[in-house]
């Protein structure tokens, strides 16, 4: 079998060896006669599943303790709306860092709840993350929420802000566990799974137990995070085979070295990229500012529109995918999440190479 150089944003690229051992334990669990797709959310079987995985998120993260994670659905667009249902109370400013269109979408939803405030923005046609000089926090804000990594825009925090008493938000779905950060400045974390966790179906959140002390009453019972954290995400049938596929990408995380290890690994893969793009003479160009470039999403064009359509049916031909830009945008993107093999990447910049050579 020929793997596909994957560079999808999401869903994404899935580590071979736990596809292998999903293949492995797909009809027979550990010995159960039963697939974990089957047995009951209430069984002893899935329970440990469920209980591993939290460990592991939290060890990976290296969270001190009053951290709990919990699983739910609806991916980070949900998370847009539940997360100022709970914590948006009366008298209180939800305050956002626009920096592209996850966060844009993240404010409008908040919009919908309550007053919403932009403590920055990055400067208009600029892809870039706004200096955390430049970050103004309300007194009365019920929390300052930041998008650590814009998958269109090919943008990433490089450091996160110091709010004190505030509470940190981040949806960090596109980023999470790709570098080492200190988690514990944030109160609450999101991510969708289809990118660096998993595949899609379940959204993880990680947050102080006690920031959902004040919440409404009025919340409906499913988007309230203290039904989760009550019932240990087991209120109702949680999405499992999601959850047990983190569990087997979260054990891959620790057996290539922890998040340290990944880290390296991702700054290599993408440092081949942008070492390209950036002594092509322009016949490259990367999108995003270079103090804000992420390690997820390579963001770049080329000198015309019918050049970069032969690049990408050049690409497909040869095995690629997904380096077509999100819609909105258009261009090139390479997406290059923790998954993406360091051989991808070496694939992807010799084929950069020999275009430039034949059209340059």
């Amino acid at each position: 079998m020929t793997r596909a150089y994957n560079f999808n944003a999401g869903p994404a690229a899935l580590p071979l060896e736990v596809l292998q051992k999903a293949q492995e334990e797909i009809v027979d669990f550990k010995g159960i006669g039963m697939s974990i797709m089957e047995v009951s959310h209430r069984s002893k079987e899935y329970e440990a599943v469920n209980d591993e995985t939290q460990q592991l998120l939290l060890e990976l993260l290296e969270l001190p303790a009053g951290y709990k994670v919990l699983f739910l659905q609806g991916g980070a667009s949900t998370q847009f709306a539940m997360l100022p249902m709970n914590l948006l109370t009366a008298g209180k400013v939800g305050s956002y860092v626009m920096t592209g269109s996850w966060a844009e979408k993240a404010i409008q939803e908040a919009k919908l709840i309550g007053e919403t405030h932009i403590a920055a923005s990055s400067k208009e046609g600029v892809l870039h993350i706004p200096a955390l000089s430049e970050i103004e926090i309300p007194e009365n804000a019920a929390y300052l929420h930041v998008t650590s990594n814009e998958t269109i825009a090919g943008t990433q925090y490089q450091e996160f802000p110091d709010t004190g008493s505030i509470p940190l938000v981040s949806d960090m779905s596109s980023d999470i566990l790709s570098r080492r950060i200190d988690a514990s400045k944030f109160s609450l974390i999101y991510a969708g799974a289809q990118k660096n966790l998993g595949p899609s179906g379940v959204t993880i959140v990680v947050a102080k137990e006690d920031l959902f002390n004040n919440a409404p009453k009025t919340i409906p019972t499913m988007l309230r995070y203290s039904t989760y954290l009550k019932n240990n995400s087991l209120y109702n049938t949680p999405p499992v085979y999601s959850i047990y596929m983190v569990n087997l990408v979260l054990k891959w995380v620790k057996e290539q070295g922890g998040v340290a290890a990944v880290e390296k690994a991702n700054r290599e893969k993408t440092d081949l990229i942008y070492n390209v793009l950036d002594n092509s003479g322009g016949f490259y160009e990367g999108l995003a500012q270079k103090d804000s470039r992420s390690i997820m999403n390579v963001t770049f064009k080329l000198q015309t529109e019918e050049l970069e359509k032969e690049f990408l049916a050049l690409a497909k031909k040869n095995g690629f995918v997904g380096l077509g830009g999100h819609r909105s945008v258009g261009h090139l993107r390479a997406s290059t999440y923790n998954a993406v093999p360091y051989a991808s990447c070496k694939a992807l910049v010799d084929l950069l190479d020999e275009f430039k050579r034949t059209h340059g």
